[in-house]
């Protein structure tokens, strides 16, 4: 499948993360890992990535963007390219996206963010609305699944 050039810097790919005796990659990335030893955020299982929920908090755990759905999209985004560099590919890789948000009127910054993030050919996407996430301060969760060409 082709891709358009990508916007902004050159994306380049990366070695794979190891393969455990499974066949499976655990992908771990510069970032925060809310909850260590319960759930992968990343995992890579031949030429499939799939990427937990994330949300917008720095390395400290700390929330990006109070009451921004747009800097919380951004920074979401932003961590699921560094997963995917992690795992061996580029945002680019991604091919689908479910993003969760707690009020429906944020879908247009959702979607300001996802159309920056991404060029071309762009992942299949679902919009969720959802009562609440697990703090108050988040408004959007982003959950990723990529496919890289080795």
């Amino acid at each position: 499948m082709a891709r358009a050039a990508a916007k902004g810097p050159a994306r380049r790919k990366r070695p794979p993360a190891p393969v455990n005796k499974s066949g499976r990659r655990v992908v771990s990335a510069k970032i925060a890992e809310p909850a260590p030893g319960s759930y992968s955020m990343c995992k890579r299982v031949g030429n499939h990535v799939y990427v937990s929920g994330q949300i917008a908090s720095d390395n400290s755990g700390k929330v990006i963007g109070r009451g921004d759905a747009y800097k919380q999209a951004q920074a979401i985004f932003r961590k699921i390219a560094a997963l995917m560099e992690a795992a061996g590919g580029t945002v680019d890789d991604v091919v689908k996206v479910v993003m969760y948000t707690t009020d429906m009127r944020h879908q247009p910054d959702i979607w300001k963010a996802r159309r920056e993030t991404f060029s071309g050919d762009f992942p299949t996407s679902t919009l969720i609305c959802i009562t609440a996430l697990f703090s108050p301060e988040l408004l959007v969760e982003i959950e990723a699944v990529g496919y890289i060409d080795d």
